[in-house]
């Protein structure tokens, strides 16, 4: 299984509906199984520096097959210092979910652009009723 077109539309469409009822703009990222970028959306007065957050939360949440934050618990409970530069580089705070669709990791998603709490939510809302 892989992430459609169609689905990694109604992705970026849920996740931008979501950040606007948060009152945030945000940059959101859907990459595949293997955290590489799919598709991406840069909302309007979202600020530059989300973009690349966004994609590196959704690359380490779909290389992990974990939320990028509980990655990023790990790293800090066990002092894994410079665990965040492996593969490329990984965001280790909330706001990166991977995407199972029948028990299979078939990628991620990552939002930037709130607090790491409401990053969270609008990646779990983008993804409510698609897994």
């Amino acid at each position: 299984m892989r992430l459609s077109n169609q689905i990694n539309d109604q992705l970026l469409a849920r996740a931008r509906e979501a950040a606007s009822r948060h009152g945030c703009t945000m940059s959101i990222a859907v990459c595949d199984a293997g955290g590489h970028l799919l598709q991406f959306c840069r909302m309007d007065g979202a600020f530059a520096g989300s973009a690349d957050i966004a994609m590196r939360k959704a690359n380490c949440a779909a290389m992990f097959n974990a939320p990028s934050h509980a990655i990023g618990d790990i790293v800090r409970n066990h002092t894994l210092t410079g665990f965040e530069l492996s593969n490329g580089g990984l965001m280790l705070f909330g706001g990166g979910l991977p995407i199972c669709i029948d028990g299979e990791l078939v990628g991620a998603i990552g939002v930037s652009g709130g607090s790491a709490e409401q990053d969270i939510e609008v990646a779990r809302d983008a993804l409510e009723g698609l897994v």
